[in-house]
């Protein structure tokens, strides 16, 4: 009889694997291993289903980033319409990447003890409530100075916790509801949706507010994508995990417990070199992307791309920096899996996220100290003559960083693919048990 290492597996399927177990060969030699083969295929199934699974978490990602980067591109035309400083502005940025810090620990024990389901209908949900607050902020009966800007902030507060529930589940959705040769895949798919969201508001915020009286429209437009992400996670997706596991993978997705598998990750030499050259280079692209309207408008480029002086080498470097980075971003997390494994996809996934979040908040924090004030006519920046910065000096340490980071991986980093060894482990012992029972 078949054995399967599902001890920390729903129990449906432990009890797929029980069925499937039963099934033993008959016959003659020559169709034993036909026959093993395809009772290993009955072990571990796939769905259509998958598919809506994955496009309700990307949709649900885009939105998510759409709403995190809303006034970066537009910072100077936000600070004169709720009258507030740059300072604050960065706030509305930055506060997805403090809250993400404490609550990604939290996300991470949601979805690997409540399980996918809860974690991306609860998002949904505290990304919908935070568009709502975002449209209420900017209602006409609501007082300008005293409540505007609370309001947005608590907007922005609740998508922020609806972030890392998001971000964390590339990985989950791909190892529990896609086979092993589809996972690359839908990690993929899934990760590049927060990026293509960070597109979207770096090309709709300036397009949509010229002035600073177009705000409200900004807000009910980026309010509609919540909506429907919103809608297709809450009806699209009725399971926590798929009746047949698609994968050997699949079936000790949860293995390990949740303090246990911290407590692995901790120890393990080439997931911390990951979790700080990897997360580093999260939290350079975040702090840059968060930064990037702040450091072009004081060289005369304004929100809408008024290309001045080097138009093409702005856009190629801008366009190389986001190929790299978004390449590189579902490997790192396929990575970081495969060199923990058995420890949960979320968990392993969160810390990184987390390790990401926090140097971004302190770039973010911290390399404006070392931008000097500027008062030059060529500034394209709309907020008053003093307020803008030169950023060359930020730059320059980020772009360091980055290298040191890159550097440091490329030398230090090296592992072993433990889930991809798993499993062929796993599909061979079972084909071996099926072809000398009786």
């Amino acid at each position: 009889m078949w054995t399967c290492a599902v001890d920390g597996a729903p129990a449906r399927w432990r009890l797929c694997c029980r069925v499937s177990g039963m099934m033993e060969p008959k016959g003659s030699d020559g169709g034993r291993d036909r026959e093993s083969e395809a009772g290993l295929a009955l072990r571990y199934q796939s769905y259509r289903r998958r598919w809506l699974v994955l496009f309700a978490s990307s949709a649900l990602s885009c939105s998510n980033a759409m709403c995190w980067l809303t006034f970066a591109p537009i910072a100077d035309q936000t600070a004169r319409y709720f009258h507030i400083s740059m300072d604050q502005v960065n706030w509305l940025s930055m506060i997805y990447l403090i809250v993400g810090v404490p609550f990604g620990f939290w996300t991470t024990w949601i979805l690997d003890m409540l399980g996918l389901k809860t974690s991306l209908i609860l998002s949904s949900w505290l990304n919908l409530a935070g568009c709502a607050m975002q449209l209420l902020s900017v209602a006409d009966f609501i007082p300008q100075e005293s409540w505007k800007f609370p309001l947005l902030m608590v907007g922005q507060t609740l998508g922020a916790l609806a972030q890392p529930l998001v971000l964390f589940s590339p990985t989950k959705v791909a190892a529990i509801w896609f086979p092993e040769q589809q996972r690359a895949t839908a990690n993929m798919i899934s990760s590049m949706a927060n990026p293509l969201g960070i597109l979207f508001a770096n090309i709709l915020s300036p397009m949509l507010v010229k002035k600073p009286s177009s705000m409200p429209v900004l807000m009910i437009v980026y309010a509609v994508p919540a909506a429907i992400a919103c809608l297709l996670t809450s009806v699209g997706i009725r399971n926590k995990v798929p009746p047949t596991p698609p994968s050997a993978g699949a079936a000790n997705s949860t293995s390990e417990p949740f303090f246990r598998g911290v407590k692995m990750l901790l120890k393990n030499k080439a997931y911390l070199i990951l979790m700080v050259c990897f997360g580093g280079g999260i939290g350079v692209f975040t702090s840059f992307s968060a930064l990037l309207q702040q450091i072009l408008c004081v060289r005369g480029y304004s929100n809408v791309s008024r290309m001045r002086d080097q138009p093409y080498g702005l856009a190629v470097v801008c366009s190389l920096f986001g190929l790299l980075g978004f390449s590189i971003y579902p490997v790192g997390m396929e990575l970081g899996v495969e060199c923990s494994y058995p420890v949960g996809e979320a968990t392993s996934a969160g810390l990184i996220f987390v390790s990401g979040q926090l140097q971004g908040s302190l770039f973010i924090y911290f390399l404006p100290a070392l931008a000097q004030p500027v008062t030059s006519d060529g500034s394209a920046c709309q907020v008053g003559v003093g307020a803008a910065l030169d950023w060359t000096v930020p730059t320059l340490v980020l772009a360091a960083i980055c290298s040191l980071e890159a550097c440091c991986f490329a030398l230090l980093f090296h592992t072993e693919y433990r889930r991809v060894s798993a499993e062929d482990n796993e599909d061979s012992s079972a084909l071996l048990d099926g072809a000398v029972s009786e």
